[in-house]
């Protein structure tokens, strides 16, 4: 499945787009004065982009692309129903394997394309084809047909929730299969054009920038244009959160996606600022090494897991995160219960000890996590801390994520791989289906655990979520049951706390987890 997360950003994307600046008419990268009456200006700790394909995208990019694409619905956070879209109503057969789309009707692509059911039905079969990351969203479709220039109907293999399916963060985008004309679709978004129905469309892009990437507005969007809203968007590639800090305060720029505590602490009360703070679905993991080194011995891992102090770890961040209680967040179906990780020294050291393991045969331990995340460095610290109490020790590298994944699937395996999740659509599947499941080859199932059973129980899933929220939210309680305390394949730490600061002239700003990071500013206005 998808991307991962690093320090409030998202941390995938197994490929770096290599191209130069496409999109139509450069404007230019906005430079670095004051931001503009009608231009959003967005602090992002990382590049943004990492690739261009909407079919393909799995990354940091989602922060663009929700304001360059459109999904048939969307999912809103706060009530916890799907919403209108592309679409504005559906509906299902009574076994589930019927769907039934009506389209919005005068959408255009960026192209002038009409947006019509055919041009839908060939976007989702194209990304169905490619089979990128994401794209195991589709899977339980058999067909999709246009059967007339509004209705989108699609038959599924087996039921599942598709009005959910169709509000993912990734893979749902509709975009224009004929955009590019006569040159491969592929290859002309890579250099940085878009095909997208949103309300802006890139204007410029510029890799290695500090302004990474200009939107300007699309003005035959179809959800119109007021005075007050901003015409443009910029993000500007920020690595430390003290300059951007300095930046907002200074008016350069409109919105941080995270600060410290300290300094969003601060911000609370600094002129001319205002703040958000919003529980998320996204959490941090400790995958454990299941099939090689000294993790391969289950006792290990339950005395490995016995040494994190997730309380503690909890506290030393000072409201920016809260307990993991399992593998999936409060919110979504399938929320852990009674899974914090609480230390105990002495019962892991007994249990090393069942193990072979002392001070003459000292448990010595590999673990990458994300380079520049704070959040990650300090669970790092303080349980290399806990390990050199029984006598071990940790090396804990911290990499950029393309290093740490391709080591974790291609090179020398560590013992500890740690990493942000949250799921493609508000769903808990998105962790089990690619972090847990056998996989010939990994991917994220960097456990690289193998249990049939486990395998069986996950498949089962989107079935009984369409079928039967019961019995569904059971298999997920047994399946936390047997990952994080029968088998101890992983240790679920923390969940960010989003903790936004932007400026106060920002209006109408509402922080939806189940698209995290992401700034929808067509629904913005602006006081200034």
């Amino acid at each position: 499945m998808k991307r991962l997360l690093a320090v409030g950003a998202v941390l995938t994307s197994l490929s770096l787009a290599t191209a130069a600046c496409g999109g139509g008419e450069v404007r230019g990268a906005g430079g670095t004065g004051a931001a503009a009456d009608d231009t959003f200006v967005y602090a992002f700790n990382l590049n943004v982009v990492t690739e261009w394909d909407p079919a393909e995208s799995y990354s940091n990019e989602i922060i663009a692309m929700e304001n360059l694409y459109e999904s048939l619905t969307g999912y809103d956070s706060t009530s916890e129903e799907v919403t209108p879209r592309l679409a504005t109503e559906w509906s299902s057969s009574e076994d589930g394997l019927t769907w039934t789309f009506t389209l919005r009707d005068g959408v255009t692509f960026h192209s002038g394309r009409a947006l019509d059911a055919t041009a839908a039905k060939q976007s989702i079969e194209r990304t169905i084809e490619l089979g990128g990351g994401p794209a195991y969203i589709w899977d339980a479709v058999k067909k999709i047909e246009a059967t007339d220039e509004r209705t989108l109907v699609f038959h599924l293999d087996y039921a599942t929730p598709l009005d959910l399916v169709a509000s993912s963060a990734y893979a749902a985008y509709i975009y224009d299969v004929e955009a590019a004309g006569d040159r491969d679709l592929a290859e002309w978004l890579d250099e940085g054009n878009d095909a997208g129905s949103g309300p802006y469309t890139v204007a410029s892009w510029e890799p290695g920038a500090e302004t990474e990437l200009r939107l300007e507005a699309y003005d035959d969007y179809w959800g119109g244009w007021e005075d007050d809203q901003y015409r443009a968007v910029e993000f500007r590639v920020t690595p430390e959160v003290t300059t951007a800090w300095q930046l907002l305060q200074s008016g350069d720029i409109d919105y941080v996606e995270r600060l410290s505590p300290q300094l969003f602490a601060q911000a609370a009360d600094t002129d001319g600022v205002q703040t958000s703070e919003q529980s998320s679905f996204q959490n941090l993991l400790a995958l454990f090494n299941t099939a090689d080194g000294p993790l391969a011995d289950e006792q290990v891992r339950k005395a490995l897991r016995l040494l994190i102090d997730v309380p503690g770890l909890v506290a030393a961040l000072d409201g920016a995160v809260v307990a993991a209680d399992g593998v999936v967040p409060a919110g979504l179906l399938g929320a852990g219960e009674g899974y914090v990780l609480e230390q105990d020294v002495e019962a892991a050291r007994s249990l090393l000890a069942e193990a072979g393991y002392d001070e003459a045969n000292p448990l010595e331990l590999t673990m990458t996590y994300a380079q520049g995340d704070d959040d990650q460095q300090l669970f790092a610290t303080l349980l290399g801390s806990a390990l050199a109490e029984v006598g071990g020790s940790l090396e804990a590298k911290p990499m950029q994520w393309n290093a740490q994944w391709k080591q974790a699937t291609k090179g020398e395996r560590q013992d500890i791989f740690v990493m942000y999740w949250y799921p493609d659509y508000a769903d808990a599947y998105s962790w089990f289906a690619n972090i847990f499941r056998s996989s010939d080859e990994p991917y994220f199932n960097l456990t690289y655990l193998e249990d049939a059973e486990v395998d069986q129980q996950i498949d089962a899933l989107p079935v009984l979520t369409a079928t039967d929220p019961e019995s569904a939210a059971a298999t997920y309680g047994k399946l936390q049951d047997e990952l994080v305390t029968g088998q101890a394949a992983v240790a679920p730490l923390f969940v960010q706390t989003y903790q936004r600061a932007y400026a106060d002239s920002v209006e109408g700003y509402v922080d939806n987890p189940a698209y995290p990071n992401v700034v929808f500013v067509h629904e913005l206005t602006n006081a200034g």
